[in-house]
């Protein structure tokens, strides 16, 4: 599972990126408020650990702008502030969770993997852009009338962009989620699946489509 970790105190992002890594996941830090928006919002990610002070944005104005952007990513906030109010406010405002500084690192891990299964329990296991449905259970590519089963990278990557239509998803989101690197020599085996879901969804007559930006990446569009 990917995490991002938004927390402008160097050393405790260190640790808490440390500690997250040891239990399996995988950590994009951030040290500000709009660098937290920017990779909350171009990212795909299974859980946020956003801090309420934070520099050039706090907290909770990321938090809800990411709600008013439809972004419904789990989101665990962090604050050393103890009042009742700044829960409330920050629960009101879409957060999931709430953990209030010093806490112990047992108590994220638990916290973070509460919120990041109950997204899993609440999350469909069919995805439906225009006509075609993916299945998460076991890989399969349909429409109303014929199905196929996609390999592992290919249901990945469209997983990826079914999840988020009409976004940019950049060559290296791909490398990075799905290879674990961003060799950009190795960049080309990104085109070659996306020739290969091209062609499975022809099959299928889907009216969607995977549309090339350039040298930048790829968006999933209705064919109109």
């Amino acid at each position: 599972m990917k995490i991002l970790l938004a927390e402008d105190e160097k050393e405790l992002s260190n640790a808490l990126v440390a500690i997250l890594k040891h239990s399996s996941y995988s950590v994009d830090p951030v040290y500000d408020g709009a660098a937290a928006l920017e990779y909350g919002l171009s990212k795909n990610y299974d859980a946020i650990i956003l801090d309420i002070m934070m520099p050039k944005m706090n907290g909770l104005e990321v938090l809800k702008t990411l709600r008013e952007k439809g972004l419904y990513t789990p989101i665990l906030m962090l604050t050393a502030k103890t009042e009742i109010e700044d829960r409330i406010l920050g629960l009101d405002t879409g957060a999931d969770d709430y953990l209030s500084k010093p806490f112990a690192m047992g108590e994220l891990l638990a916290r973070v993997h509460a919120i990041t299964r109950r997204k899993s329990e609440f999350t469909p296991n069919l995805i439906k852009v225009g006509n075609i449905s993916l299945n998460k259970e076991n890989y399969e590519l349909s429409n109303e009338k014929s199905s196929l089963r996609l390999g592992n990278k290919e249901f990945q990557m469209l997983e990826m962009l079914m999840n988020n239509p009409k976004c940019l998803i950049s060559t290296e989101q791909f490398m990075e989620r799905i290879w674990k690197h961003s060799a950009e020599d190795e960049n080309n085996v990104v085109w070659i699946y996306i020739s290969y879901l091209r062609k499975k969804l022809a099959s299928l007559n889907a009216n969607i489509k995977i549309e090339r930006e350039g040298d930048i990446g790829y968006t999933l569009e209705e064919i109109k």
